[in-house]
């Protein structure tokens, strides 16, 4: 079975990654221009990180009825759809005027892109059954440090020769740009992606037969162990809404970093006369190139542990990355503490996102992963307005880091306490492995 779990990883994840990458800079780049913008329309710190934030008032509030929607049209429709409709939403950006235009573009924004992450990561438990979703998440999720790494060049050249090119603005050219990779990002979707196994015209039938053969196995071994099926009970558990919190505050970490760490970079250092635009945002890319080494060390040692245990190791490094970045000044401390803390957050992610599919199934998955999504992005609004918020009123980033760096305690807290009864009360048995006959029949 190894090499098929090989080949439908290597089929099914650089898809998905492509249209997480281009939902991870598209949600950064306000973070990229910020600057910009400022000497362009004006645009506070506070006012950028309301603008930031509105983007997940629309998506929360579909993101429930958009999974629904994946589970009943399939993945390969919904998701070009949404890839579609954001990318035509990021074009038109580019032609804003004032700040409350822009304000109006990132609730639209919210509405297209709503339940992309949620439907992929409901997509994936129709491929990969849980002990394969130890390196397959963490390979996945990967792609949000990767889109750092591919947007701030991006940005530093439409920043750079975008006016050049185009004729618009460098900030202009950039949200010009993004949409229209977006929209072709959708059509090698829909032409490429199977909604599941029986649909990939690259896998043997007895492929098909065995992948399926397990992932049943698995639902009617879960649904023996008390696993949650039905919308109802996912969206009324106490179980699934403590999961909602504790991603909620790992989530805290992530948006305000990746919207303010470039202008991070050029005032909390002491060098905001030195520091330009681009080098700012080609400096803050680097937390996101060792952030891919953590990740992928890091999946071979939760692979043998738990799934609290491997959420809050990495969980602990982030915060103590934001407490040592907070309390330096020189720029290559900086810099490095929040390698630390940025490797920690986004090894988090892919762990924790191991353990809603232990105790969720059929419909209630659907749901209740949408609802820990959706939850969780209620720090995507409150995260970048309370740190632009309190940047403006004290001056600098010192207590808003500490702020973020408090919110990730209480979730490393709460992973400790209802993520360990809920790991353990939906303890399973392990799963009959593969004889060596089935193995000969599939490759």
């Amino acid at each position: 079975m190894r090499r098929v779990w090989r080949k439908v990883g290597i089929r099914i994840i650089p898809l998905i990654g492509l249209a997480y990458v281009m939902s991870y800079i598209d949600r950064a780049n306000l973070g990229y221009v910020a600057q910009s913008l400022n000497k362009s329309l004006g645009i506070t710190a506070g006012q950028l990180g309301l603008a930031s934030g509105l983007f997940f008032i629309g998506y929360i509030l579909v993101e429930i009825p958009s999974n629904m929607m994946l589970r009943r049209f399939g993945a390969r429709k919904w998701i070009t759809r949404i890839l579609v409709s954001w990318g035509l939403v990021t074009m038109g950006t580019a032609a804003v005027q004032s700040v409350g235009q822009l304000y109006v573009m990132r609730i639209l924004l919210g509405f297209a892109e709503a339940g992309l992450a949620a439907g992929i990561l409901l997509y994936m438990t129709f491929w990969f059954p849980r002990r394969q979703r130890a390196w397959a998440m963490s390979i996945f999720f990967i792609m949000i440090p990767l889109s750092g790494i591919i947007g701030s060049p991006l940005a530093a050249a439409m920043l750079s020769w975008g006016e050049q090119l185009t004729g618009y603005a460098g900030w202009r050219s950039l949200f010009f740009t993004e949409g229209l990779f977006t929209i072709l990002s959708g059509t090698l979707i829909y032409g490429l992606l199977p909604d599941r196994p029986a649909d990939a015209k690259w896998l043997t039938p007895q492929e098909k037969d065995a992948i399926q053969h397990r992932l049943t196995l698995e639902t009617a071994q879960q649904n023996a162990h008390g696993a949650l099926t039905g919308v109802r009970q996912a969206l009324s558990s106490g179980r699934v809404w403590m999961l909602s919190f504790a991603f909620f505050a790992i989530v805290f970490g992530l948006y305000p970093i990746a919207f303010f760490l470039p202008t991070m970079i050029s005032t909390l250092t002491g060098n905001a006369s030195t520091i330009s635009d681009v080098s700012s945002v080609l400096l803050a890319g680097i937390p996101s190139a060792i952030a891919i080494v953590a990740m992928l060390a890091w999946a071979k040692v939760a692979a043998r542990r738990s799934v609290v245990f491997s959420t809050a190791v990495p969980l602990a490094f982030g915060v103590v990355g934001l407490l040592l970045a907070t309390f330096t000044h020189n720029d290559v401390l900086f810099i490095g503490a929040f390698c630390v803390s940025v490797s920690g957050v986004f090894t988090a992610m892919p762990q924790f996102w191991r353990l809603p599919p232990l105790c969720l199934t059929g419909a209630a998955a659907a749901s209740g992963i949408a609802l820990i999504n959706s939850v969780s992005n209620v720090s995507g609004f409150i995260g970048p307005y309370m740190t632009g918020a309190i940047a403006d009123a004290t001056g600098d980033f010192t207590y808003a880091l500490l702020a973020i760096a408090l919110m990730l305690t209480v979730g490393l807290v709460i992973l400790l306490t209802a993520g360990r009864k809920a790991e353990q009360s939906t303890a399973q048995d392990p799963l009959p492995q593969p004889q060596p006959h089935d193995t000969e029949k599939i490759g």
